[in-house]
């Protein structure tokens, strides 16, 4: 986790994720959901120059990024 990448967790509600170059945006969203059991309000999507797919799913208020991150071991 980079220090960029954790500040979007703690002060925007959003997760990063590296993702499969096929996956669609309704494709990530549901997966989040069902894996994490939490509500996906916003998926957006940018492709590196290294050719990595990378989605910043952005929570419902309701449910906290950082709660998310603990449960994956990232924090």
């Amino acid at each position: 986790m980079t220090e960029v990448t954790s500040r979007i967790l703690e002060t925007e509600n959003k997760l990063v994720f590296v993702v499969n170059n096929m996956a669609t945006k309704r494709d990530i969203k549901r997966a989040v959901e069902e894996l994490y059991d939490v509500v996906v309000e916003k998926v957006n999507v940018v492709t590196t120059s290294k050719g990595e797919k990378k989605a910043f799913v952005k929570l419902h208020p309701d449910y906290k990024a950082v709660d998310v991150a603990i449960k994956l071991g990232v924090i």
